[in-house]
């Protein structure tokens, strides 16, 4: 485990973007972590968010229609 794993909420994000719709349900649900580029894809803005945000994390890898987003 690495030293920002052991203070975050989560051990990071992964995202899919090739999966990404541009629904921006991750951006709702914790605009902390997520935001969307150009073309409306995921952007991951905190890799590993603190145990703060790490509640809005979860929901926004709930929330992804398209299961781009996974909590390592």
């Amino acid at each position: 485990m690495t030293p920002a794993e052991r203070t975050s909420g989560t051990g990071g994000i992964s995202v899919e973007r090739d999966r990404c719709v541009g629904a921006g349900q991750c951006v709702l649900a914790a605009p902390a972590v997520f935001d969307q580029d150009e073309e409306g894809l995921v952007l991951v803005l905190d890799n590993a968010p603190s145990a703060l945000r790490s509640d809005a994390a979860h929901d926004a890898v709930r929330a992804c229609p398209s299961g781009a987003l996974a909590l390592r």
